[in-house]
């Protein structure tokens, strides 16, 4: 598996990216036009894993509607 990040934020032509090791900035031209924050990002080649991403909102969402249920 190769090294993964999460985007955080996007700040003007950056893209700041959440790795293990820290916060990385990243190119905007780099990644994928569609893109987005909190899109987890192969690290080798700027790609989308859609699998990861989707997993983590899911589970995101799980933990909000954990949060807010009464």
């Amino acid at each position: 598996m190769g090294r993964k990040g999460i985007i955080d934020r996007f700040e003007g032509d950056f893209a700041v990216i959440e790795t293990s090791h820290g916060m990385i900035n990243v190119k905007k031209h780099l990644l994928p036009e569609n893109a987005r924050e909190g899109d987890v990002i192969n690290l080798e080649d700027f790609s989308i894993d859609e699998t990861s991403t989707a997993f983590r909102r899911k589970k995101i969402e799980k933990l909000t509607e954990e949060l807010f249920d009464d």
